[in-house]
């Protein structure tokens, strides 16, 4: 398979000292713990994006605190397999403004839950390290 990268966003959203996952309900990472985000759509800002995501695959609203990271996401279909998905994930960090977690869009579960609870639930390690780096930098 080839094609072009996918641009897409990503949030770390900060309540107090907990930070906010959702459950994948789509690949790649299927049912995985990850962080709401998605793709850019044509025309809408990286920042607009971020924000429209985090709405829409949770409710919860944010300010953004500011660029993280730039995360190349390259899959395989399977272990060794051929690249089935290729994105460029755009992540912010960002602090919770209003509305409670509830699981939407691609997002099979949504909840804030500790760093500690984030670093056992997560997975891929690019996800850990960004959830890291945001509390190092903006953590509470």
């Amino acid at each position: 398979m080839s094609g072009n990268p996918v641009p897409t966003v990503g949030v770390v959203c900060l309540k107090g000292d907990q930070v906010l996952l959702i459950k994948r309900g789509q690949p790649p990472r299927l049912n995985q713990w990850s962080l709401p985000g998605g793709r850019l759509e044509w025309g809408e800002t990286l920042q607009v994006a971020a924000l429209r995501e985090l709405k829409e695959e949770t409710g919860v609203e944010a300010e953004l605190l500011g660029l993280l990271d730039v995360v190349d996401g390259v899959f395989p279909a399977r272990p060794g397999g051929e690249i089935s998905r290729h994105y460029v994930m755009i992540d912010y960090a960002a602090r919770w403004t209003s509305g409670e977690p509830v699981a939407g869009d691609d997002a099979a579960e949504a909840k804030f839950v500790s760093h500690d609870e984030a670093m056992a639930l997560v997975e891929w390690d690019e996800t850990r390290r960004v959830i890291a780096e945001t509390y190092t930098r903006f953590g509470s």
